[in-house]
């Protein structure tokens, strides 16, 4: 994608993510939900994945588990940043999800957790992870959905729209989960499949949750984001609005994140395909137990 219409600011979110990778673990409690549930996934597979690549590791805690999965063989780490990617099990290879090194038809497996939202062409980089993969390979992927961060988002365009006038993009776009299944089958792949799963957490205030989000890498890294400082009158106005909003009866306030998972398969001739219309060979009607009525 062209550098002009680029949604991140590539540089700037690998940056920020090696400069939280030294606590990672102390905020990854969304990737180890991500990771437990890909492992089950893989878990109930039927099949050997000789060579697997999990694409934006991180800090290597969704890989650990999928390489001690007994599916699968040999695992290769990739990320783009580079103090993340020394935590994540070896071999490891420092490259960008949008410009994967892989050659057609050398994967098994591809899993990721929650790298491919960071992606400015989602269509495009599917495209290349189904290039990569064998016939009868397999995707497993979590990203996170278009209700992250919903409170957030809300307030700050409250508080920006009240003291400035306008407001900023602070909270990245998130993909729809009605979406992606569109995404896969355009991409090329079978059996796509993608489902959500909400999660809501609780902080003491807004600013321990904005706190949560910097540790984990994530502040505003968009590239159309206001490059002036926020004042403290903002983010004190932002902070009030979303406690108004969001807040509990005990104090705290609640965040949602939502993750959305992908399963698809690249096409392959052992894969099931629908029957043709007409092939029938018994009755909707019969198998009911009900009278059948003309449209």
């Amino acid at each position: 994608m062209p550098e002009s219409h680029a949604l991140f600011d590539a540089s700037l979110l690998t940056a920020r993510r090696n400069r939280a990778a030294g606590a990672a673990t102390g905020h990854d409690f969304l990737l180890q939900r991500v990771a437990d549930d890909l492992a089950e996934r893989l878990s109930i597979v039927r099949r050997k994945f000789e060579v697997a690549a999990d694409l934006g590791s991180h800090h290597g805690i969704v890989g650990r588990q999928i390489a001690a999965q007994p599916n699968v063989g040999r695992l290769i780490s990739l990320d783009p940043a580079e103090m993340l990617l020394a935590q994540a099990p070896s071999p490891r290879v420092l490259a960008s999800l949008e410009a994967l090194p892989f050659a057609p038809a050398s994967l098994d497996l591809a899993v990721s957790g929650l790298a491919l939202h960071f992606v400015d062409d989602l269509p495009g980089a599917l495209v290349q992870i189904r290039r990569a993969l064998k016939p009868d390979g397999l995707l497993l992927a979590s990203l996170l959905g278009g209700r992250t961060l919903a409170e957030l988002r809300e307030a700050w365009l409250a508080a920006e729209e009240e003291i400035t006038g306008g407001a900023s993009p602070r909270v990245a776009p998130f993909a729809d989960v009605r979406d992606l299944g569109g995404l896969l089958q355009r991409a090329g792949f079978a059996l796509p499949v993608a489902d959500s799963d909400v999660v809501s957490v609780t902080y003491s205030d807004p600013i321990a949750l904005m706190r949560e989000i910097k540790a984990m890498g994530a502040s505003n890294m968009l590239r159309d984001r206001r490059r002036v400082p926020v004042t403290r009158g903002l983010l004190m106005r932002a902070a009030e609005i979303y406690a108004e909003r969001f807040g509990r009866a005990d104090g705290r306030v609640a965040a949602t994140f939502e993750i959305l998972t992908l399963t698809a398969w690249v096409p392959h001739e052992s894969q099931q395909k629908p029957l043709k219309p007409g092939s029938a060979q018994a009755r909707l009607a019969d198998a009911l137990g009900v009278p059948e009525r003309k449209a």
